[in-house]
């Protein structure tokens, strides 16, 4: 394989969590009498963890007097309905056997609430992925290297044999400041034109070209 250790990012990399992100922001947003937003904009307003999501998705953003309250009743309700419409994306989860099968230390990274991260990846990838690390207080989120950092240690492994692959600019700008190479993948929550634009490593538009790509296939 071209890389010992792969971190994921988890929405629109791994799992299409879109619904069940929009469908949480707007039980929030009528239970204080705030417009709903449509699928296409919440596919917008995420990729910065779920603090920006709310601040983009209230009227007012932070300003708003009702925020924090608004934005604590979306962690707690989205973290116990983040899993009702979610589903990974064909092919992810017979990719990651087979990584881990030939020996991967696989690690998500994701600026997803903690629980819901590990709550997402325990239904999911049980058994496959060994370090989950998402949004904690006291720690910076993406696209600071924090949170690759902590994965690295609980992989016991090092950045010059590691990958980081995402589906946005959050992502990219996390592996260049976490020092790692970066591979794009165009099914997620950000336009193909955009990915190119940055000097990824590669840009892919299915599971069988990730495949190919992190088993080094044109090397055989």
């Amino acid at each position: 394989m071209r890389y010992n250790t792969i971190i994921f990012d988890l929405d629109g990399t791994l799992l299409n969590t879109l619904e069940d992100l929009c469908d949480s922001v707007n039980v929030i947003m009528e239970r204080f009498g705030w417009k709903t937003h449509s699928l296409e904009e919440i596919r917008r307003f995420v990729g910065n963890g779920i603090g920006k999501l709310m601040e983009r998705a209230t009227p007012e953003g932070r300003e708003n007097p009702q925020f924090e309250e608004a934005f604590e009743a979306f962690r707690a309700y989205y973290t116990d309905h983040c899993q009702i419409k979610t589903r990974a994306y064909d092919g992810v989860v017979n990719l990651m056997n087979e990584l881990k099968e030939n020996g991967a230390k696989l690690a998500i990274v994701s600026n997803k609430n903690d629980a819901a991260v590990k709550e997402l990846n325990e239904i999911y990838f049980s058994g496959c992925v060994s370090a989950a690390i998402g949004e904690v207080e006291g720690r910076q989120r993406k696209p600071a290297p924090d949170e690759v950092y902590a994965a690295l240690e609980e992989l016991g492994a090092t950045k010059d044999e590691a990958v980081y692959i995402g589906d946005s600019e959050v992502d990219y700008a996390t592996a260049c400041a976490s020092g790692l190479p970066c591979v794009l993948v165009s099914w997620g929550f950000r336009d193909k034109e955009l990915l190119e634009s940055f000097d990824a490593e590669k840009v892919v538009d299915n599971v069988k070209d990730l495949r190919e790509f992190l088993f080094d296939f044109t090397q055989k």
